[in-house]
């Protein structure tokens, strides 16, 4: 079913299950927000493909996420904060006037295909990428604290949820990935495809860090 949606472009991926919090002060999303509020709390996500996120003008990806908002505050000089939680999918059918805030018309989407035994991932196979993303982290906490960087990733402690498509998307959050990598996975239908490019992605980025660690400020490093 088509419906119109507020929409808040960013230069940034929103998963389901993501947390989102956001500092509003353009007067167009500060308008935006407070229509939100008033109704259904809720407004779209894109990621921006060309521009910034501050003065119009940008052109976006038309697949989405829906935000809805679950704590919001507002400031004396109309400004807000806000934070919210990804929902359900979608995909843009047609972009409306970006006046008084940019809207369009999505269709909401599954958050995957529905679930069979063939493309629901395994307790075994989560457990598998979990571990490959607690092995990035190390590399990279090892590569920031090379570089005098203080911080460590929370990886290690991440436990993940008994459905198999929420932990799916834990793990996609939780990567760190880059936003054109993160629209890509997004934009994948069933579960075990996009878990399966998350591995992909995950040990591509391992090898580049092993390679790295190898690696000294001007060079490899040589015995002297």
């Amino acid at each position: 079913m088509v419906e119109e949606l507020p929409m808040f472009p960013l230069q940034s991926v929103l998963f389901p299950h993501m947390v989102l919090p956001l500092r509003v002060f353009e007067p167009r999303y500060r308008a935006l927000a407070a229509t939100c509020l008033a109704g259904t709390r809720e407004f779209g996500v894109v990621l921006i493909e060309r521009g910034s996120e501050v003065g119009g003008g940008d052109t976006r990806f038309g697949v989405g996420t829906v935000a809805r908002i679950v704590r919001a505050e507002e400031s004396p000089e109309g400004r807000y904060s806000i934070v919210a939680i990804g929902t359900d999918r979608f995909r843009v059918e047609s972009w409306l006037a970006d006046d008084p805030y940019p809207r369009a018309l999505i269709d909401r989407l599954p958050l995957s295909r529905p679930s069979t035994p063939v493309d629901d991932p395994s307790a075994e196979r989560l457990a598998e990428v979990a571990a490959q993303l607690r092995r990035v982290a190390m590399l990279r906490a090892g590569r920031e604290v090379g570089a005098g960087v203080a911080g460590i990733s929370d990886a290690a402690e991440l436990v993940l949820d008994d459905d198999p498509q929420r932990a799916a998307y834990q793990l996609t959050i939780r990567a760190g990935l880059g936003a054109l990598d993160a629209q890509r996975l997004l934009e994948i239908e069933r579960t075990d495809e996009r878990l399966d490019r998350l591995s992909k992605l995950i040990t591509e980025e391992a090898t580049l860090l092993e390679f790295l660690s190898g690696l000294g400020p001007s060079g490899p490093i040589r015995d002297s």
